[in-house]
């Protein structure tokens, strides 16, 4: 049986489809600021998904937008995907500190951070899934007027290839 951890939060059927499934993740600056479309954040998330690897956490396509970020990432089953979400929001709220922003308070609250709480994240079932998924991640700067084509938006890539057919 599952079970509710966070008030708000759903219960999740977890490894619903393989052992170790494709997530789709979206996760958004706090207030959405257009703070993220920078050479240092793609890098950051780079070097994170290239250091997860040997690790079990394989990222394949991604878009970094100027106040969200769009993922593909496939976990072995020992790797938890909040803790892994919340390893690279550290990651990348490190280089933004860097790059002289600082943290918002969060709404009602004390706390400072650069993220609205939570995650969106969706698992993937089928090899069309994944198509369209990542098609649709590749044409959001197109669609948002950033660009004309997809590979004119310099803040995207893919680490690894991920196959949906195989773990």
């Amino acid at each position: 049986m599952n079970t509710r951890k966070f008030k708000g939060t759903p219960p999740r059927l977890e490894r619903l489809y393989s052992d170790s499934p494709i997530y789709f993740v979206t996760f958004k600056t706090l207030n959405r600021r257009n703070i993220l479309a920078h050479e240092a954040i793609d890098s950051a998330l780079t070097e994170y998904a290239e250091t997860g690897v040997p690790m079990g956490a394989a990222v394949g396509i991604y878009v970094i937008m100027p106040d969200h970020v769009h993922l593909f990432v496939r976990l072995s089953p020992d790797r938890k995907l909040g803790r892994w979400e919340k390893g690279l929001k550290d990651k990348l709220g490190k280089q933004l500190a860097k790059l002289g922003y600082s943290p918002q308070n969060m709404p009602n609250c004390k706390l400072k951070s650069f993220w609205q709480p939570g995650f969106f994240d969706h698992i993937l079932r089928s090899s069309e899934s994944y198509r369209q998924k990542a098609q649709y991640v590749l044409d959001n700067p197109v669609r948002a007027g950033l660009v004309k084509k997809p590979e004119e938006w310099p803040f995207r890539g893919e680490i690894v290839a991920l196959d949906p057919f195989h773990s």
